[in-house]
């Protein structure tokens, strides 16, 4: 069966993975662009974002992992956008522009209702109303035995852990302290849930740290 995953997940060293106060001119919340750092001047962002002429080693290299035999995505709706409520048009189509870097279908969860969005590079938007396990299973539908990449934010990736459906989890640990927003670990018992440790590697930028979910 195919694989939940999470990768290049940034959080601060008091652990939030978003700023307060998020809006249109700040996405991550005030203060988050600076948890993401370490991924900027890599070559997998820079090939993606840039001018393709990023940095290689261990940073680009977690990086990279993220994007390998990925068959579809689940985002929440905070990551698809900043309108909250029922949608009021079809204008808003993420922040990514007219090609998003998906590539595969990008199962974004809402209470609202809305029709598939095809983006040009094979990203079609699909909006799931019913719920985390609804979307995971439409994306192992979409992925045809390939992984599934959950993205944010914060509260998507929680309520997947709180129900042990993640199986591999890569977050950078950015040598930052926001003291407030969405803390990504609060209440959440996870050696009870059943994750490990299973690989730390420091870096000038971030501290990447790899969680895998028991076996039962």
């Amino acid at each position: 069966m195919s694989k939940l995953r999470v990768h290049a997940f940034s959080i601060s060293v008091d652990g939030f993975g978003a700023g307060p106060r998020q809006d249109l001119e700040n996405p991550l919340g005030v203060g988050g662009l600076a948890l993401h750092e370490w991924v900027f001047p890599t070559r997998t962002f820079q090939e993606i974002h840039g001018d393709g002429k990023g940095e290689t080693g261990v940073d680009d290299d977690f990086a990279a992992r993220g994007f390998e035999g990925i068959g579809a995505w689940i985002m929440g709706r905070n990551m698809f956008g900043p309108i909250r409520g029922p949608w009021p048009d079809d204008a808003w189509k993420g922040w990514w522009g007219d090609e998003p870097p998906y590539h595969v279908p990008a199962f974004v969860l809402t209470h609202h209702p809305r029709a598939p969005i095809r983006m040009a590079g094979d990203t079609e938007f699909r909006f799931v109303t019913g719920g985390i396990r609804e979307a995971l299973e439409r994306a192992r539908e979409a992925a045809a035995g390939r992984d599934i990449r959950l993205g944010g934010g914060v509260s998507t990736v929680r309520q997947y852990l709180r129900a042990g459906l993640i199986d591999e989890l890569h977050f950078a640990i950015a040598p930052v302290f926001l003291g407030s927003g969405e803390h990504l670990f609060a209440g959440l018992d996870l050696p009870g849930l059943g994750y490990d440790t299973v690989e730390h590697v420091p870096t000038a930028r971030a501290t990447h740290v790899v969680l895998k979910k028991r076996s039962s």
